[in-house]
């Protein structure tokens, strides 16, 4: 049993990201640093002002039969919204490389701007008001799961998302992105 056991947490961990087991919740703490500092940066911020570096990120996503995700910041720009979304892929050094948002059903056009699938419901919307300090936070449940390897990051972006056709999904510019491993 004990070699089952190994054997299985050994082919596991060759596909899971350091420190992850298939099923557990996730939580990601951080600060945002200016891009173009180390390469493997968690949380980096793309516009200073409206998300400085040095201020805090927290992600969680809470695993079951459904998928629930937080995010909360703290000390960026106050009083004032926030749009936030799961994306496919990645941060890197640069707002587009984290790429489209991640939709349960999938949108054959993208960049995907259609109510039909650019909507709360395929999607995982965290718009964010935040207050006189620059904190607030969010939350989102779907009835879904992530597919593995998928769903790489959160984005956050300059205004409340839209939700009217030819515009549904668009928050304006990608100001910050942390890297999640959604299970």
């Amino acid at each position: 049993m004990f070699f089952l056991v190994s054997a299985l947490t050994t082919s596991l961990a060759a596909v899971l990201p350091l420190g992850m087991v298939a099923g557990q919740d996730v939580t990601i703490e951080d600060v945002f640093r200016a891009v173009g500092g180390r390469p493997a940066q968690q949380a980096v911020t793309f516009d200073t002002e409206a998300v400085p570096a040095g201020s805090r990120v927290t992600v969680i996503e809470r695993v079951g039969d459904d998928t629930h995700v937080e995010l909360r910041l703290r000390g960026v720009g106050a009083n004032r919204t926030f749009g936030a979304h799961v994306h496919q892929k990645p941060c890197a050094g640069g707002p587009s490389d984290s790429g489209p948002h991640y939709q349960n059903a999938h949108d054959p056009k993208q960049p995907s701007t259609n109510p039909a699938y650019a909507n709360p419901l395929n999607e995982v919307w965290l718009d964010i008001r935040t207050d006189g300090h620059g904190d607030g936070g969010a939350a989102a449940t779907q009835t879904w799961r992530f597919r593995p390897g998928q769903a790489r990051s959160v984005v956050i972006h300059e205004h409340a998302t839209h939700t009217g056709a030819g515009t549904a999904g668009t928050a304006g510019a990608r100001l910050a992105c942390v890297n999640v491993p959604f299970a």
